[in-house]
């Protein structure tokens, strides 16, 4: 990297709990700046510029909506609101880093990353690291809570209003999606995922065929016929162990050191467009060591190495 002309990380903290079923989530981009990421990423030679946090009402203050997709109206203007920012940062040539807040504010980072390169008649891909599919619909979804439909949103599926956000569906092709790490998932969002046309891998897919060579065959696929692909990492597709603070734990999950191997193998592919880290809960977690792996992983997603 030229010391004279830095790269930009754009930090944008989206404390967003309206799309979760369990509070506390909206503390997470607080929890990423204290663990330190603006030092972590100006020691790596990047210039750090924070935008703040995107305004989110609190769930009480608003009406849940419909059932089956609750907060549906709030979600989408905090999404919407997210898009413009996301893509007004990699249209100055920046690297947007969001920090969530519940995974539903992917349809939003998606969303602007997607539209920025479609301007330029160009494609995305996504890796999506997450214990959870987040392929229900408000016809499939058990809770009705939105953080389990953003990828599928994305890909073209749920309600009309977030599904065509920036005016164009879906967001990213299937063929260039990865989903890593997989392990809870109900028996109606399995089926939508095996119908979907993405890459799918599970946690015993992660034991049999080793995270390297996932992570290879993910890049291969997010990068093939596009510009580059986004990065949508769901802490809880870590093991509870190394990250306590998630509001919706499954036990087996990724470890600490093959989560850092796939942000490195990231960093040297140079295809990452931009990144995001969801589903922090400060409530939960144990001396902010939750916030502290999550800035781990950013650096090493941006190019720290243990040599």
């Amino acid at each position: 990297m030229n010391a004279r002309s830095p790269r930009t990380v754009r930090l944008v903290g989206v404390p967003m709990d309206l799309g979760a079923g369990r509070r506390g989530v909206d503390m997470g981009p607080s929890a990423i700046r204290i663990a330190g990421v603006s030092a972590g990423l100006r020691a790596l030679g990047y210039a750090v510029e924070d935008d703040g946090d995107v305004g989110v009402p609190a769930p009480e203050t608003r009406d849940p909506g419909p059932t089956n997709a609750r907060y549906l109206d709030p979600i989408f203007h905090v999404c919407n609101r997210l898009r413009l920012r996301v893509r007004r940062s990699l249209d100055q040539g920046e690297i947007p880093l969001v920090m969530g807040g519940d995974h539903s504010i992917a349809i939003g980072t998606v969303s602007g990353v997607a539209e920025h390169f479609r301007a330029r008649n160009e494609r995305i891909g996504l890796i999506w690291v997450d214990a959870h599919a987040d392929m229900n619909t408000p016809d499939s979804s058990p809770s009705g809570n939105i953080h389990g439909m953003p990828l599928a949103t994305l890909l073209g599926m749920g309600h009309p209003r977030l599904v065509d956000m920036g005016g164009f569906a879906p967001k990213v092709d299937r063929e260039n999606v990865c989903l890593i790490g997989i392990r809870d998932i109900d028996d109606t969002e399995r089926a939508i995922v095996r119908a979907s046309g993405i890459h799918a891998y599970t946690m015993r897919d992660v034991d049999e065929r080793g995270m390297r060579a996932i992570v290879e065959e993910s890049i291969r696929f997010a990068s093939a016929g596009t510009q580059g692909f986004h990065v949508s990492f769901d802490l809880d597709g870590m093991d509870p162990h190394d990250v306590p603070g998630t509001g919706t734990p499954v036990k087996g999950g990724i470890d600490w050191r093959e989560a850092n191997l796939l942000m490195e193998m990231v960093s040297d592919s140079g295809k990452m467009t931009s990144l995001e880290i969801t589903e922090l809960n400060p409530i939960l977690d144990v001396k902010n060591q939750s916030g502290e792996v999550a800035v781990d992983l950013i650096q090493s997603a941006f190019g720290k190495r243990i040599l």
